[in-house]
């Protein structure tokens, strides 16, 4: 990664100076708090080096989709709350991002002291990468530090607008973290494991395409299985299929086949009458008015089974319905395979980190990736415009 690095910055000197941190502080919220902080605790380093070093942080985020206006339930005030006491010191909110108002808050910031901005998204200039917007951002910063591989892949004004117009940029300790090991998928050494989960094979078609051709073995759970079972010919019952993606599928396994990659599809089902919690049962074959919810025993046992001789492993999406207890067997039974594993294991995506820290397996993991959309464009090479704005700047 030839961005200028956090050291870099801080080794020509930030104290006194407005630092626009463009943070992935997109948690969930549960009756107004913070549910899971796990974005927020992996924001904390590059804002601790930056603070104790004199810097004047002003963070940047979004938090969900409001569609380019103000939606209450989706502030970033708790979120600010929840930040400063993870970061041991108070953390101001300005109910603004950009104009007066956050003007004013940046200006009355001391050395060291932290501002958190209101939602980014809560302006249609945020994700248009609007010219004029991008420049609002800038003027509230002297220097720019991106820390938020989760929006990498999105060219938007706080990721690729506002850089080249502030006087120095660098990548945070977290984007460079995230990219160094996912780096270790794009290169990979063999034998490579890709276990590919989650409901639409067109939300990863280009995923699947890509690491059929560089994964010894390419495990495929979740309900984009069915759509590969019935383009085989399979009965999936009333499974989610995708019928305009079968040819898709069948171009996937012979990509696979040519490259000499083992696509594994599951052999067993956990099946029910309906997508919620009830009566459920195991069987080889999908029957008429049952739908798979989840991979089987003998299918997670083989899945869990290809990571343990692997010499590197990536995750990314979940076996099954994974929220509801009775159908997360599966995906924990893959969280406990790349755990037991001794290879370099990468785990992005929503769910896959969730089954992760509900198994408890999370320090066994080599590196768990903030971004779900974003590992999977990484690891197929495609430039994400967030690092090539940082990369272009250098």
């Amino acid at each position: 990664m030839s961005a200028s690095s956090l050291d870099t910055l801080l080794a020509g000197g930030v104290r006194g100076r407005r630092v626009l941190v463009r943070s992935d502080l997109n948690v969930p919220l549960r009756n107004g708090a913070v549910a899971d902080d796990a974005r927020i605790r992996a924001s904390l380093p590059t804002l601790k080096r930056l603070t104790e070093a004199g810097a004047r942080v002003i963070v940047a985020s979004h938090l969900g989709r409001p569609k380019g206006e103000p939606k209450p339930e989706l502030s970033l005030a708790p979120v600010a709350a929840a930040l400063g006491e993870a970061l041991g010191r108070a953390a101001a909110f300005c109910g603004d991002c950009v104009g007066p108002q956050a003007a004013d808050a940046v200006a009355k910031l001391a050395d060291g002291e932290v501002l958190v901005l209101e939602n980014l998204r809560f302006h249609p200039g945020e994700t248009s990468n609007d010219a004029d917007f991008a420049r609002a951002l800038a003027a509230l910063a002297d220097d720019y530090v991106n820390d938020a591989f989760g929006t990498a892949h999105r060219a938007h004004a706080s990721t690729a607008g506002v850089v080249p117009l502030v006087e120095r940029t660098a990548a945070g300790d977290l984007l460079r973290c995230e990219i160094e090991n996912l780096q270790q998928i794009r290169e990979p050494e063999h034998p490579f494991v890709c276990l590919l989960g989650g409901a639409k094979v067109s939300d990863k078609l280009g995923a699947l395409e890509a690491l059929a051709g560089t994964a010894d073995t390419l495990c495929v759970g979740g309900a984009m299985a069915y759509t590969f079972l019935r383009a085989l010919g399979q009965a999936t019952g009333e499974s989610l299929v995708e019928a305009d993606r079968l040819e898709d599928a069948h171009r996937i396994l012979k990509a696979a086949e040519a490259a000499g990659c083992e696509l594994l599809l599951p052999v067993d089902h956990v099946v029910a009458e309906a997508p919620e919690p009830g009566p459920s049962r195991v069987v080889a074959e999908i029957p008429d008015g049952w739908l798979g919810v989840d991979i089987g025993p003998e299918t997670a046992r083989t899945y869990a089974a290809a990571c343990e001789d692997a010499r590197t492993i990536f995750w990314n999406g979940p076996m099954g319905i994974f929220e509801i207890e009775a159908f997360a067997g599966g995906t924990r039974a893959v969280a406990e395979g790349v755990a037991a594993s001794s290879a370099a294991s990468v785990v992005g995506g929503g769910d896959s980190l969730a089954a992760v820290h509900a198994t408890g397996v999370g320090e066994r993991i080599t590196h768990l990736s903030t971004g779900g959309g974003a590992s999977l464009e990484y690891v197929q090479g495609i430039e994400l415009p967030g690092i090539a704005a940082l990369e272009g700047k250098a």
